[in-house]
């Protein structure tokens, strides 16, 4: 089954729970534009077609959003699917985009950087022929394959067609901070995933079902992929006190029931190639990784990696979705037939569209978070100190008073923003579970559904 229907059986399941108009419906699940583009670029092996699709799921609210894939086995099913996710995504975390994706298909390790930097160029210009990129109409991001630097090529070539346009950083997010990014994207979507489990975690009514303690110390994850996105949820998780017991890659898995060096992991894996050299694990393959002993599996690769054929000996507690579809709508009913607690992608990997929402900004304000407030905030708490000190009869030099003076910086202001939105979030989610008696993705779908309903509805598109 492609993916675009598995996101659709998804939609289709919630719709149950609500009494809305087919038309409606149907308007908020088929995507609003396609873009399909192919331009000629020049290589050491002459002049390739290359091929690319850009997809605005859904325009209720402009711009659009989402990221650029670039990999070789990518097809038009798979971009709508990620675009059609990325819309309920949005919707889900509160965030006032419409839901897009675009895709690149070529196998980027047979290309040299220049030839590469010609392709990212070249696609953005067909984008921009299409006015389908602006901050105004469609802001892309990093995603599969794809990473800041692409994202920076992306924005200074938006800019050398609209020169003058103030707002042109705005065109794209997940840039390098030197380029107008911001603190805190890269980190992101793992960050989320943290935050998510560890609410998840806090409810103890929720996990006497899966049969856990609360809390996020000592819990055993299996991570799967070791991407961007893998690397920093297991980074975060071990911070907060989860053993790492396994991380998969495509090539194998490395497994220590007593915990992993996430860190150490990352070193090797960036030095060798593999993770597979790490030297206090034991080397299995990536798909029995999956099927391990754990509290917790994080699938953080690609769409359909928890299947029919595998759901039935996955033996995690909790699935918690860093990839985007990592589970087919079969397998999802097994697990939770299994009592097997999912956290859905839609809304546990919206780490990333978060802070991008906040770069967004950034770059239309003109203007880095915190810096406004800093001496404020500085000033502020040393009055404050002053004045506590004079209640209880001390002193302290003003060298003293500095140490205990704190003002938050640009990352923590966005990993605040950020938990602030996963941690409503997830209650919202589990308010629409408890009333409908549905599991979380169900939830989900029908949280975003319900609100671009009101939208249309509050704007009499639909009367």
């Amino acid at each position: 089954m492609g993916f675009y229907k598995n996101v659709k059986l998804y939609f289709e399941r919630a719709t149950r729970y609500l009494d809305y108009d087919k038309g409606l419906l149907n308007q908020i699940q088929i995507p609003d534009a396609i873009f399909k583009v192919n331009f000629p670029v020049k290589t050491r092996r002459g002049i390739e077609v290359i091929s690319g699709w850009r997809v605005h799921h859904s325009q209720h609210l402009l711009p659009t959003k989402g990221g650029i894939r670039i990999a070789p086995e990518v097809d038009e099913d798979e971009v709508i699917a990620l675009a059609s996710l990325m819309t309920y995504k949005n919707a889900v975390v509160d965030v006032p985009f419409g839901g897009a994706k675009g895709a690149i298909k070529i196998d980027r390790r047979m290309y040299t950087d220049e030839e590469l930097e010609r392709i990212i160029r070249r696609f953005t210009v067909e984008l921009i022929k299409k006015n389908a990129i602006g901050p105004a109409i469609d802001v892309p991001a990093p995603d599969y394959g794809s990473s800041p630097r692409e994202m920076a090529w992306i924005a200074d070539t938006y800019k050398s067609y609209h020169h003058t346009d103030i707002d042109a950083l705005a065109s794209v997010t997940g840039k390098p901070v030197e380029n107008g990014g911001i603190r805190g994207r890269k980190e992101a979507t793992g960050k989320g995933l943290c935050i998510a489990l560890k609410e998840a975690l806090s409810i103890k009514e929720d996990m006497d079902k899966v049969g856990l303690s609360t809390g996020l110390s000592g819990k055993r994850v299996v991570v799967q992929g070791f991407g961007n996105v893998g690397y920093h949820a297991a980074k975060f998780l071990q911070e907060n006190g989860a053993v790492i017991i396994a991380i998969a890659e495509i090539d194998g898995a490395i497994y220590n029931p007593n915990g992993i060096d996430v860190e150490k992991a990352k070193e090797i894996h960036r030095s060798e190639g593999t993770i597979t050299r790490y030297p206090d694990a034991n080397v299995i393959p990536t798909a029995e990784a999956l099927e391990l002993e754990t509290d917790v599996l994080l699938p953080a690769a690609k769409e359909n990696q928890i299947t029919v054929e595998n759901a039935p000996r996955i033996k995690a507690k909790i699935v918690l979705e860093g990839a985007n579809g990592p589970t087919t709508p079969e397998a999802d009913e097994i697990l939770r037939k299994r009592g097997i607690m999912i956290i859905p992608d839609i809304y546990a990997n919206a780490g990333g569209v978060v802070v991008s929402y906040f770069e967004w900004l950034k770059n239309l304000y003109h203007i880095r978070l915190g810096r406004l407030t800093k001496r404020v905030e500085e000033i502020s708490q040393m009055r404050m100190l002053h004045a506590i000190l004079q209640l209880i009869g001390k002193t302290m030099s003003e060298n003293e008073l500095k140490k205990y003076i704190f003002s938050a910086d640009e990352r923590e202001i966005v990993f605040s923003g950020l938990e602030d939105t996963m941690v409503n979030a997830y209650h919202q989610l589990r308010d629409t579970s408890m009333k409908h008696g549905v599991d979380l993705r169900t939830a989900a779908f029908i949280t975003a559904i319900e609100k671009i309903v009101r939208y249309y509805l509050n704007m009499g598109i639909f009367p």
